[in-house]
């Protein structure tokens, strides 16, 4: 790596991951298998998931990897960190995360889902020292949905093929290439950037990891009733995540109810 590199504060391993998102898509639509009779076609478009041998072997993978690693290191941290101190710092991952709420906000032309995310920031950075504490919710500022997948969407872009990306699990094409925006979108990159590599390699590791700790740790319970109530555990983890997906959206679902689904 050149010397002009090393100095960069650009976040260069985010910028690669961001861009890897938004150039899969395109690169696994020549993947696609293509059906012949008209019943296959009508089949496969009712499932949209032309991918489904590679995204069964990605889910496969995932899989493992949550069931060797991120399940017993859920467990760890539920074990070490009482429940207050796992809500203080989920509270601080999402007051990071309300910049890229607002900003996806005002490009969806959502005024007030802005000003109230702004508000919402202010309040918790200061009062909420840092968005250890959650003080705006309280004061009738309630959190957002905003990322750029939605804003595509309300863009008139479709959502594509349905997409299991590693270590990230159910998307699709326009979501996936929504998370690589978002993820270049974040401010805190840049800051953590300026003080160097080191500086950046501590953050994106701790982030990284407090990410995905939180997130495995708010999911755990019901991904693993999922999983032990499924009989095909890839087809009901792509309904669920149509299903909550079509809710953020505020689009009327195709998806069979979580209570239907067998």
């Amino acid at each position: 790596m050149s010397d002009s590199i090393q100095g960069s504060p650009m976040p260069f391993r985010r910028l690669t991951l961001a861009a890897a998102l938004i150039l899969l898509p395109a690169t696994l639509a020549g993947c696609a298998d293509v059906p012949q009779s008209p019943e296959a076609k009508a089949e496969a478009n009712a499932v949209n998931d032309p991918l489904e041998s590679v995204n069964r072997v990605t889910f496969d993978v995932n899989d493992f990897m949550d069931r060797l690693l991120i399940h017993p290191l859920t467990e760890l941290y539920r074990f070490a960190m009482p429940d207050y101190l796992r809500g203080r710092i989920a509270n601080i991952l999402s007051n990071m995360g309300e910049p890229v709420v607002f900003a996806n906000a005002l490009m969806q032309g959502r005024t007030g889902a802005a000003e109230t995310t702004a508000e919402r920031f202010l309040t918790n950075t200061t009062v909420g020292v840092g968005g250890v504490f959650d003080v705006a919710t309280d004061w009738h500022m309630p959190a957002q949905s905003a990322d750029f997948g939605q804003t595509l969407s309300s863009w008139g872009v479709a959502s594509g093929p349905y997409l299991v990306l590693p270590l990230f699990g159910p998307s699709n094409f326009r979501d996936a290439l929504g998370l690589g925006v978002d993820m270049v979108m974040s401010p805190w990159q840049y800051l953590a950037g300026i003080g160097g590599n080191g500086t950046q390699d501590r953050y994106d590791y701790s982030d990284f990891a407090a990410d995905g700790l939180t997130r495995s740790d708010q999911n755990l319970d019901g991904y693993d009733a999922l999983r032990s109530g499924s009989l095909d555990f890839y087809a009901e983890m792509r309904s669920v995540y149509r299903q909550y997906r079509d809710k953020q959206l505020g689009v009327k679902t195709s998806e069979p109810s979580f209570d239907e689904i067998p």
